[in-house]
């Protein structure tokens, strides 16, 4: 696949600063044609997000500064810097018709200020000196205005300490109790190994997601950067977490710079590598200069040969490819452009230590890694370069599609996950790593949450109810390079059952492979998914997902498994297996269901099955 935006693409070189910033500099130059005649807005699109289009225009505005301030912060150039100044004139003057106004409690504009503050505080030249007097006064008064609104508590309390960062690294009027009592608030979240739940920690319930690398690390470690006292106790503290961290986060790459797809948020994309980048802001070498330094190109590598782009060159709303399926309803059309909080990084000099290391590939851990805090275990495929989570102790269901971002039994650097597409009939179910039950066959509930959630390091158990008279009990199991799934479930009414494998995409067909009658494999071009049955003879049958409903792969298809079920105890248990190799798929295919018995539990042996 490839981007829609002249000299983006596999084929582009991405190996030094200069590359990065000619890269981003053609990234930000189709935002110019979209202000507004005062500059204060950035329409790029129609489709809504829950507040208005004033908002959405502010957001437009303020996230291409991610990217254009550190571009000029650096020395780069840009086109947009003087229309982008004109902006940050009139929207911060009360008089002016472009006018942002004043924010309210939880308003839009103040998760939109920390970029304005920073725009004045990084690129003083640019977004600061060029400013009278008065109009100073008028942006320093505009973002005051963020210590007497309520904010979400989570991640958004980071946003009062960097626009107080940058006002007193203006000489400006700020309110160091406030970054105080924010940063204190933060640390509750701390869960250990430097994770954090966002928002409040609350056992089975806590939120762990990119909020923690793009949020809370990065404005952490931005902060550290900004502070008059950046040996502080609060600043040490962030510091080391930060490299608690690294190690950890780092298990959530393939070596092809693809990240785990997971939770909300993934329109925002490479942001998931905004963290390498704020280390190297920070001058934190949080792993090696040289394996940082990896991992933030490898990772703007892989994105750059994505078709994320519209074809008027702005990013689009969606994630491997533009889909409004896996939107939430906080995105507007400008919301991707969080994305370019990734390119921190081009704010220092050619001499920092970050852009003169040579990059070198950090040591991933190969097979099984346990992360209690997320509640998965990793799992690295590094012969196949695959990298899937086997996940079981978070839901959020407030998200739209929250049960599948958050609630599958398992995610894949390769293969995505894939929301539904409808709410009625089972072509338009999302079966891929999650077992479904239905009533009628038409209507049909996954794991939404767990009222009971184990990770150990051999697996994964959970216990979850999706009707008041239905109990399953779900092992999740590494078997590399697949996994096995064992289900006990108590029901007082009859089910139907469909489970499925990994989604495997297609440019236009899939061959299918019956292995057995209870064992499908489907193979593509972009490789292999195979689900086997262990316990029952559950068929084995070929699913079509509705189109674009995947986040990775524009179509999908799935191997999955099926029964119908009495009132009754019952057991049941698979194996998944999901590859991206090419190869002769019996010859690949590395074992066997009858040689996976022995890795059951012992109390399967004699168990009735279905």
């Amino acid at each position: 696949m490839t981007s829609h935006v002249p000299g983006s693409g596999p084929g582009r070189a991405l190996n030094t600063r200069a590359d990065v910033a000619e890269l981003l500099a053609e990234w930000l130059t189709p935002l110019a044609k979209h202000l507004n005649p005062g500059a204060t807005r950035a329409g790029l699109g129609v489709n809504a997000a829950h507040y208005g289009h004033a908002l959405a225009g502010l957001e437009g505005y303020a996230r291409a500064l991610w990217g254009l301030v550190p571009l000029l912060a650096g020395g780069g150039k840009s086109a947009l810097a003087q229309p982008w100044l004109q902006g940050l004139r009139n929207g911060t003057n009360p008089h002016h018709p472009g006018y942002w106004g004043v924010p309210g409690d939880s308003s839009q504009a103040l998760v939109e200020m920390p970029a304005i503050a920073l725009a004045a505080a990084l690129a003083p030249d640019f977004f600061w000196t060029p400013l009278s007097q008065q109009e100073q006064g008028n942006l320093t008064r505009w973002l005051l205005a963020i210590n007497d609104r309520a904010l979400v508590d989570n991640n958004w309390l980071y946003f009062r300490v960097i626009v107080n960062a940058a006002l007193a690294r203006l000489g400006e009027p700020h309110d160091p109790q406030a970054v105080r009592q924010a940063l204190d608030r933060v640390q509750e979240f701390a869960l250990g190994n430097g994770w954090f739940s966002d928002g409040e920690v609350n056992a089975d319930q806590n939120q762990v997601d990119y909020y923690v690398p793009f949020g809370f690390h990065f404005y952490g470690l931005l902060y550290a950067a900004l502070s008059h006292t950046p040996e502080g106790e609060r600043e040490t503290r962030l510091r080391q977490q930060a490299r608690a961290f690294a190690p950890q986060f780092r298990e959530w790459f393939a070596r092809s710079g693809a990240a785990l797809p997971f939770g909300r948020s993934l329109t925002y994309r490479f942001a998931q590598g905004a963290f390498w980048g704020a280390a190297a802001f920070a001058g934190e070498e949080v792993l090696p200069w040289g394996e940082v330094k990896h991992l933030w190109f490898q990772h703007l590598r892989w994105w750059a040969a994505q078709p994320m782009f519209t074809p008027d060159g702005l990013l689009s709303t969606g994630y491997g490819y533009p889909s409004l399926n896996l939107s939430e309803q906080y995105n507007s059309p400008a919301s991707p452009y969080w994305a370019f909080k990734f390119f921190l990084p081009l704010a220092l000099p050619d001499t920092h230590p970050f852009w003169q290391a040579r990059e070198a590939a950090p040591p991933f851990t190969t097979g099984v890694f346990t992360q209690p805090e997320p509640g998965m275990l990793l799992c690295r495929d590094d012969a196949d370069d695959h990298v899937f989570a086997l996940s079981g102790r978070q839901h959020r269901l407030w998200v739209r599609h929250g049960a599948e971002k958050y609630s599958k039994f398992a995610y894949s650097t390769h293969f995505g996950f894939s929301v539904p597409g409808g709410a009625v009939g089972e072509e338009h179910a999302a079966p891929d790593s999650m077992l479904l039950l239905s009533e009628d066959g038409q209507h049909w509930r996954g794991r939404e949450g767990a009222a009971h959630a184990e990770v150990s390091e051999q697996e994964v158990t959970l216990t979850w109810q999706p009707f008041p008279d239905v109990t399953v009990r779900t092992r999740l199991i590494p078997h590399l390079p697949g996994h096995l799934r064992l289900h006990d479930i108590t029901t007082g009414r009859p089910l139907h059952v469909l489970e499925g494998g990994w989604p495997l995409g297609a440019r236009d067909d899939w061959q299918q492979e019956h292995l057995a009658p209870h064992d499908l494999l489907l193979s593509s071009e972009e490789g292999y998914s195979r689900i086997a049955d262990l316990v029952g003879q559950r068929p084995a049958t070929f699913f079509k997902p509705d189109p674009n409903t995947n986040v990775l792969h524009p179509r999908t298809a799935v191997p999955t498994l099926r029964c119908e079920l009495p009132a009754g105890q019952h057991r049941l248990g698979c194996f998944v297996l999901g590859r991206r190799q090419q190869d002769d798929m019996r010859q690949t295919v590395p074992v066997r269901p009858s040689s996976l018995r022995p890795s059951l539990s012992a109390a399967l042996q004699g168990e009735h099955t279905p």
